[in-house]
């Protein structure tokens, strides 16, 4: 399996940010935004698909993947937007395609809607958007941080794994699921594992929730019809909120669509990309 590097270094208040970008520049510009608890390397496949016609940049976001992380690091949603936004002007990015997967989906919606982040167009798969949204596991461990914190390192691997693993409807291949799982081993990421968990407050998304009418710009939802983190009703409720929003359904994938259908979520992604409406 080829190895995903991220080459660049942008210094923010909440960390030093790992970044890249692929295809030539001067194409037309796509940002790609992970999710939790995962990194950019979900989207390695279609990245390198996209930068065949387009800039792709990547990013992990401050205290996921290569991203640094540190005591007490501020790794909220209402965070990640002010970085976000940050990259987009130390990029030069004026007006780019957005296209952002799960607590990535929330970060655009905040970087839009509060901090005038403009794009244009996004496409949004499986964000997390709507409330209420945690599975039970995530409230537990949303609530008892600390404790979970001081699981053995054996424990709290397993868990982790467990986790990752559930996000996938067919399942995750082994060596994918060991790459995703890697950034939050050791002391450090042990803890900075469940700080994001703790500091993910439903909050950051009810103060845009009832904003979604405003957008005015082609919006794209996709979702995997199997999603066992949040439910594909929650995929056509966000597309009915958001005007003129199209929303595409993935067959046989779960929360995790990179992994699971990433010819198809690609093909739908292109097709956005290109004409977007």
């Amino acid at each position: 399996m080829s190895e995903w590097q991220l080459t660049e270094t942008f210094r923010t208040t909440s960390g030093d940010v790992r970044w890249d970008a692929l295809g030539q520049p001067g194409q037309d510009p796509v940002v790609l935004l992970h999710g939790t608890p995962f990194s950019s390397y979900v989207w390695r496949a279609v990245a390198r698909s996209l930068a065949r016609r387009h800039q792709v940049f990547v990013w992990d976001m401050p205290g996921y993947g290569a991203s640094q992380m540190f005591a007490d690091q501020d790794v909220s949603l209402a965070a990640q937007a002010r970085v976000f936004t940050e990259l987009l002007a130390y990029w030069g990015l004026e007006e780019p395609l957005v296209v952002a997967h799960d607590f990535g989906g929330a970060v655009s919606l905040r970087a839009h809607l509060l901090h005038g982040a403009r794009y244009r167009a996004l496409a949004l798969v499986d964000p997390v958007a709507l409330a209420p949204w945690g599975s039970p596991f995530f409230r537990l461990v949303g609530r008892n941080s600390e404790v979970f914190e001081q699981l053995p390192p054996a424990l709290h691997h397993a868990l982790v794994r467990e986790y990752m693993s559930s996000a996938s409807s067919p399942g995750l291949h082994p060596a994918v699921l060991d790459r995703l799982v890697r950034p939050w081993l050791g002391d450090l990421g042990q803890a900075a594992f469940y700080r994001q968990i703790a500091q993910a407050d439903q909050l950051y998304t009810d103060e845009v929730q009832g904003r979604y009418g405003e957008i005015s710009i082609p919006t794209l939802v996709c979702w995997g019809e199997n999603d066992a983190w949040i439910p594909v009703a929650k995929g056509r409720e966000l597309a009915a909120r958001i005007p003129g929003a199209q929303l595409e359904l993935i067959a046989g994938a779960g929360h995790l669509v990179q992994e699971d259908a990433p010819a198809e979520l690609t093909a739908a992604l292109i097709a956005f990309l290109q004409h977007p409406r």
